[in-house]
């Protein structure tokens, strides 16, 4: 079941994101499917900590991402989503490479949207796992 309700795809997310921290950290969306979105951030100077491990707050940017992105377009026409809660536990760290995430709704009511994302690195082990709570308001 196609979830999204406003016109969404790899192209319109790379655009809406120009200029913005996602950018500047070199996240690549990747596919939207009819219910995820995937994406991945490179673990390179821009995302490691001081020892050599990808930045806990970057895998958090990762997942804040997927999900603010999942829940705005899942919403009507006229809403926006914002964020109320994320938490992350790292799993295992990553040094190189890529780490990609995917995002999928938990739950999609009314006033709330609650989104979980699983990241990976390019082994395929899992390196966090995160939830979002988002806001449902009207746009102003």
């Amino acid at each position: 079941m196609n979830l999204w309700k406003k016109p969404i795809s790899v192209q319109a997310l790379t655009r809406l994101h120009e200029g913005t921290a996602p950018e500047y950290l070199g996240i690549e969306f990747l596919e939207v499917g009819d219910d995820f979105i995937t994406a991945r951030i490179p673990v390179d100077h821009r995302t490691r900590q001081p020892y050599g491990l990808l930045h806990g707050g970057v895998s958090v940017v990762l997942a804040e991402t997927l999900g603010s992105c999942g829940a705005y377009f899942a919403c009507p026409e006229g809403f926006r989503a914002v964020g109320l809660d994320i938490n992350a536990n790292h799993i295992k760290g990553a040094t190189q490479g890529w780490v990609t995430g995917v995002t999928r709704a938990v739950h999609i009511g009314r006033s709330t949207h609650v989104w979980h994302i699983d990241l990976h690195n390019e082994a395929g082990d899992l390196t966090c796992v995160s939830r979002i709570t988002m806001a449902i308001q009207a746009q102003r």
